[in-house]
């Protein structure tokens, strides 16, 4: 059961604001916030924010599964579709069988130079680099991107948020990995987000628009894709395995 990422989801009756108030310090980690519907949202909508240990973030994947599931099973039970407002604008989430799939932004890449800084931040020289709203690093097999040991202090000192690693796979059609010290991940089991970036690149390379993927995090993480121009469909599991609740104080 313990596989893919870990995330936290709560829900606040939260009205009138358009989004969820932030979280404590202490329980930012990996944490989606649900709020009510805001004065104007899309139909059926919700707000969410998302946070890592170290900072508020535009856009998050596993985080999101999470909570489209707390609102499927706990504040909107029978429901099979949801929106979000968001600061990456409306974000849907829908149930396909045992899987929940999301409707995210796409993110191409674009072509970059490869630089010293990268090949030794990752400690071994990609193919190729690009760029998107992070970094990406291409190698030619999927052993090249398990081995990887990244120096994670020169991966926070690069020109960007994060980097994506990624290569073509077996038994499957693309493998990734990401790191993300800047906003206090070192090494994420399993990001939608990544995969914002990834569906383009792969679907384009590979000629077609529906992929599976893996992440080869040491918990790893299992993905279906789907590239749809301006969009990307990412379907995932949810495994719940804790509820419980906190007061916070006022």
């Amino acid at each position: 059961m313990l596989r893919g990422a870990p995330a936290g989801a709560g829900g606040r009756a939260v009205r009138g604001a358009g989004a969820a108030d932030a979280p404590p310090p202490a329980l930012r980690a990996g944490a989606a916030l649900v709020s009510g519907p805001p004065p104007d949202p899309p139909p059926g909508g919700w707000a969410i924010r998302w946070f890592t240990p170290a900072a508020e973030v535009d856009l998050c994947g596993h985080a999101t599964l999470a909570a489209a599931h707390v609102v499927f099973e706990r504040l909107a039970a029978g429901a099979t579709a949801v929106t979000f407002a968001s600061r990456s604008g409306p974000l849907s989430v829908t149930r396909d069988g045992e899987r929940l799939v999301l409707d995210f932004p796409a993110r191409p890449a674009r072509p970059v130079a490869l630089d010293a800084a990268l090949a030794a931040a990752l400690g071994a020289r990609p193919a190729a680099a690009l760029r998107a709203t992070d970094l990406m690093a291409v190698f030619d097999d999927e052993d090249a991107v398990r081995a990887l040991a990244p120096d994670l202090a020169r991966v926070a000192a690069l020109d960007a948020r994060a980097v994506i690693v990624t290569a073509p796979g077996r038994g499957c059609d693309f493998v990734s990995r990401f790191f993300a010290p800047r906003v206090g991940v070192p090494e994420d089991p399993a990001t939608g987000s990544a995969h914002c970036t990834l569906t383009p690149y792969w679907a384009a390379r590979l000629g077609r628009a529906r992929l599976h993927a893996r992440q080869l995090s040491a918990r790893g993480g299992e993905l279906w894709c789907e590239d749809r121009g301006a969009r990307v469909a990412i379907a995932g599991r949810v495994a719940p395995y804790l509820e419980g609740a906190i007061e916070v104080p006022a």
